[in-house]
């Protein structure tokens, strides 16, 4: 199944601007002159708030003063929870990151009654400079074991291969690529430019520069039967392309996204996307800014069986 009814988030202990991220992640802008952590705080107990609202299910797990993580609240690069019972921990690009792989974060979700049959630590290449940051930078089509996955600093081309033939997936492997001053520079993550659903993609096909990347990627996605949802590169910048499809204890499906997100959108993308499901959208604009990720990069899927 492409979509989850459970997914964890961290809660903001000391939310803020990480200038070891900042090197490669040109989302990010550094905000000053207010309290940085509390309006973060406040708009991850409202997107937690909409999400429960609907009859999603949110594991909220507090961060821990230390060791300081600025970047905690993105738990999907450290760790993914899969329907085999198995939780994988990925090789983080910023030191100051690699501190979130948390056990205990795994313990809490047992006992929340999920079944882990193994936790696989990928992080060791880290330590070689070699990168997979978890599902920012691999976004899965679960229904047709397909993973799409943009090289860039922080999705080393030969780990993420060797992840997908281990667990089975066909890697769709293509460069994209942000207008940042005059230069085109890597997008550090997929996820901030291309959302998988169970019916749809939405996507920026405007940052795959090269033709036959790009054109590959379109008969890929029409091949597995999904409809393309193009956004532009502006929408890009302001998280279009940074949305996750989950589903209730009703099973009806939502595609989440930011309130920057869905206020980019022009009526026909909307209507497009709710010809599928509805949308639900926050304001999160302290966490966008200053952390240079959004609503899918709050969002660890959990995957795993119930015991």
């Amino acid at each position: 199944m492409q979509t989850t009814d459970t997914v964890l988030m961290i809660e903001p202990i000391a939310f803020g601007f990480n200038e070891e991220t900042a090197k490669n992640n040109y989302f990010q802008i550094e905000q000053k002159g207010f309290d940085i952590q509390f309006k973060a705080l406040t708009e991850f107990k409202a997107f937690v708030d909409k999400l429960r609202s609907r009859g999603i299910n949110v594991i909220t797990i507090k961060d821990t003063l230390d060791p300081h993580t600025p970047d905690s609240i993105f738990p999907n690069n450290w760790v993914s929870f899969h329907k085999d019972g198995k939780v994988v921990m990925y090789p983080m690009f910023a030191s100051n990151r690699r501190v979130e792989r948390r056990e205990d974060i795994i313990d809490s979700i047992k006992e929340q009654g999920f079944e882990v049959t193994e936790i696989d630590d990928w992080s060791f290449p880290e330590m070689q400079g070699h990168f997979l940051e978890g599902t920012g930078s691999m976004i899965f089509d679960h229904d047709n074991k397909l993973a799409y996955g943009s090289v860039s600093l922080r999705l080393d081309e030969n780990l993420f291969r060797e992840f997908c033939e281990k667990y089975g997936f066909t890697p769709v492997v293509f460069h994209s690529f942000q207008t940042v001053g005059e230069e085109r520079l890597p997008i550090y993550h997929t996820n901030v430019m291309m959302c998988v659903a169970d019916q749809f993609v939405v996507i920026c096909l405007d940052c795959i520069d090269n033709e036959l990347e790009r054109s590959k990627v379109v008969e890929t996605i029409k091949n597995s039967g999904k409809e393309i949802i193009e956004i532009s590169e502006a929408q890009m910048q302001q998280f279009a392309g940074n949305m996750l499809q989950v589903h209730n204890n009703d099973g009806e499906k939502f595609l989440v996204m930011s309130e920057t997100a869905y206020k980019s959108l022009d009526a026909d993308q909307v209507s497009a996307i709710e010809k599928y499901c509805e949308i639900i959208y926050s304001d999160l604009n302290t966490i966008e800014v200053n952390g240079g990720g959004s609503a899918r990069c709050m969002l660890a899927e959990v995957f795993l069986p119930k015991k």
